[in-house]
């Protein structure tokens, strides 16, 4: 594990974001370093494709999150 330096700004940015979602600062800082390095890596894919994209790859079925249901392979 490696240490990240960020502005105070940026860590305060961090910290609200990741009481709104439900995540750790560092699971939000994660998801954000993730999401970014996917932006670059398909400029051509829209925010919401890319997190689509990602639940497919993890054989998860958006509608079955959208109605609710929960995953049973836990």
């Amino acid at each position: 594990m490696g240490v990240l330096k960020v502005s105070e700004e940026l860590h305060g940015e961090i910290r609200k974001s990741s009481a709104v979602m439900s995540r750790s600062i560092n699971a939000q800082a994660e998801f954000w370093l993730k999401m970014g390095m996917l932006c670059e890596r398909n400029p051509d894919m829209t925010f919401n494709q890319i997190i689509l994209q990602q639940l497919r790859q993890e054989q998860i079925d958006p509608q079955t999150l959208l109605n609710g249901e929960t995953d049973e392979r836990n």
